[in-house]
């Protein structure tokens, strides 16, 4: 059998793996879309490595776009396979993957309004919905046959709701292969969700790698430095602090300590809204998944069994109401996407708060340089929005503590069963000075044979 590398190779989005038994039977690990700006990888997101329709089966480690972007493509060139996933990732692709699409189709709307060489999506909402035909839900910690000589088990890996491991069982030739995929890795102690949960003993694992360089701060710090940030913006300034944020999993997580800071009588009387249509429809999914939710949380509901929501919380649907949120002068906290400020309706709040003294922007999470997230974590005095050169008056705050991902020593102990099974460890996902510093760490803590493939490159097993 063979694996091959054809996507997040040397690079953190875009993730796509491809495992071919020998006797043909193609098994692709996620599908994602590229989400960056290197030239080197402009036609990724439209061509394939592969043929779409020789692909047997696509397994999904989570619903995130950098893994399941590419799934409608997928489809629409050809693929007829079964795309399986676990349940709460079946029902966030449902609404992530039409999102996509939607931005997706307007910005080719306004391209081409202004611009003679056209562009197309690489899907549409209709292939969207031809795409969710294909998909089957199964739950965790139960072995599944794929097909005869395959099996596959999803363990939940802490990352978002219905995140999970990838562990394959496969027979041929009279020998048994364990093939995992850790897909991305969450954080042990992280609010509403479960801990990461060890894979079985492996032969060979695909292992991201996006924090693989860094240490994260402790999660009991985030509580008090958020209510602190609220109170020095809202209360002392009378400002409006921005929370730019992803709409899955970073939004509500932060709504639900504002819930906890609500209940204890620690939250300022100040309006919050979550102005994100994609927000406002995960948060939803999220109440109907309690199986991913993780002790802490299961007992807070037996009190309040809506955590994601209290009396000073409003959820934005429409346009209007968004747009009249830029006018008012009260203060006010406002989480909305995208979290790297790079399009959404945050956008148009960066732009008409940006300027003000009295105004806090509180980037909780990683933003690629180019973007304005990116640009503001770096300390620019001015940024362009819409075309406008703006002085940056506004107090940026940076908290990395919200990371969803696994810091160094967190993939390392989310792996460390391993030690001693492991044949071959690949690392992607993942930039390549970070790779190199994970690999040594890794090789320094016992773990030997640790790869960084390429794009496209592929390996015999």
């Amino acid at each position: 059998m063979t694996v091959q590398f054809c996507g997040a190779a040397r690079e953190v989005t875009g993730s796509s793996h491809l495992i071919t038994l020998s006797d043909g039977y193609k098994i692709l690990l996620d599908c994602g879309m590229y989400q960056g700006n290197s030239k080197e990888m402009d036609k990724f997101n439209e061509n394939w490595l592969f043929k779409p329709s020789e692909i047997d089966c696509l397994i999904l480690s989570h619903a995130h776009i950098d893994h399941t972007g590419r799934v409608p493509k997928l489809v629409k060139d050809g693929f007829r396979g079964k795309i399986i996933c676990t349940h709460a990732t079946r029902s966030l692709c449902a609404i992530m993957l039409l999102d996509s699409a939607k931005i997706q189709e307007r910005d080719a709307y306004y391209h081409n309004k202004k611009n003679k060489k056209k562009i197309t999506p690489l899907y549409s909402a209709v292939d969207v919905q031809k795409s969710m035909n294909h998909f089957v839900g199964i739950g965790y910690n139960h072995w599944h046959e794929i097909t005869e000589g395959v099996r596959l088990l999803f363990r939940d890996a802490g990352h978002i709701l219905g995140s999970a491991s990838v562990t394959l069982e496969l027979e041929e030739h009279g020998r048994t292969v364990r093939f995992g995929f850790t897909g991305d890795i969450g954080r042990p102690d992280r609010p509403i969700l479960r801990d990461p949960q060890p894979m079985p003993n492996l032969d060979f694992l695909i292992c991201e790698s996006t924090y693989g360089a860094k240490e994260h701060a402790s999660r009991p710090k985030e509580f008090d430095k958020l209510l602190k940030i609220i109170k020095k913006v809202c209360v002392k300034k009378r400002g409006k602090l921005i929370i730019p944020a992803f709409s899955v999993g970073r939004t509500q997580e932060i709504v639900y300590m504002l819930d906890q800071m609500a209940n204890d009588d620690l939250l300022p009387p100040v309006p919050i809204y979550v102005d994100s249509p994609l927000a406002v429809n995960a948060t939803t999914i999220f109440g109907t998944h309690p199986e991913c939710y993780d002790k802490e949380l299961t007992e807070y509901m037996l009190t309040d069994s809506n955590p994601f929501g209290f009396n000073s919380l409003h959820y934005v649907h429409d346009l209007e109401t968004s747009k009249s949120l830029n006018d008012t002068k009260d203060p006010c906290i406002i989480i909305s996407a995208s979290g790297m400020m790079n399009a959404g309706r945050v956008k148009h709040h960066l732009y008409n708060s940006i300027t003000h003294k009295r105004n806090g922007i509180l980037i909780v999470g990683y933003c690629a340089p180019y973007t304005p997230g990116g640009i503001l974590r770096a300390g620019a005095d001015k940024i362009t929005l819409f075309g406008q050169r703006l002085p940056v008056n506004a107090k940026i705050y940076i908290m990395d503590s919200f990371s969803a991902h696994a810091d160094r020593s967190e993939i390392t102990d989310f792996i460390n069963n391993q030690k001693g099974h492991l044949r071959k460890m690949f690392l992607v996902h993942g930039t390549l000075d970070r790779q190199e510093e994970l690999k040594q760490h890794l090789e320094l803590n016992g773990f030997h044979n640790v790869e960084i493939p390429e794009l496209g490159q592929e390996y015999r097993i």
